[in-house]
């Protein structure tokens, strides 16, 4: 393994991680999918789904907003490199299979899961987290072209209950 490909800034008086002038938490893998999974069997899947949906909707987009700003990217540059920061902080291996900016649309492959790695085997999909991530990061691009459309995602295979990879389908609603 080779340097991280993230600029890091570790400040000496508050010890906050700042990666791409954003403040950042480093945890370990099996430390947040064990948080996780306690959250799942205190509320259930479903309801647990709504929340991080919510949530991870709103800071995709803030995320977004804030690296394209800061970097001068175009929206589909932003989201590409949404992507590849996730790919780079240890999610997984997110790629686009398919993306059409101007109707919302989006295939994204999830190889190597950090849910995945944890549960082995379910007998449900466990990215459900990024479902909200991948509506957020849309809807900005959608915003930042002008054509302001609402999106669900939705992972539709998951290598957790045996496909060969992950696999999320976005779509307007």
């Amino acid at each position: 393994m080779g340097q991280p490909q993230i600029p890091l800034e570790v400040d000496d008086v508050t010890g906050w991680w700042k990666a791409d002038a954003l403040p950042m938490i480093l945890v370990p893998q099996h430390f947040f999918v064990n948080n996780h999974k306690a959250i799942e069997a205190a509320l259930g899947v479903a309801e647990y789904r709504k929340l991080l949906d919510a949530a991870g909707h709103k800071s995709a987009y803030y995320w977004c907003q804030q690296e394209a700003a800061h970097y001068g990217f175009t929206p589909l540059q932003t989201f590409e490199h949404y992507l590849r920061r996730l790919s780079q902080r240890g999610w997984g291996m997110f790629s686009i299979e398919s993306f059409d900016p101007e109707s919302g649309h989006a295939r994204i492959r999830l190889d190597h899961s950090s849910f995945v790695n944890q549960y082995k085997q379910a007998d449900h999909k466990v990215d459900y987290m990024f479902s909200g991530w991948w509506e957020g990061a849309v809807e900005y691009v959608g915003d930042a072209l002008g054509r302001h459309y609402k999106v669900h995602a939705e992972e539709i295979q998951c290598a957790a209950e045996g496909a060969e990879y992950c696999l999320f389908e976005v779509k307007p609603v």
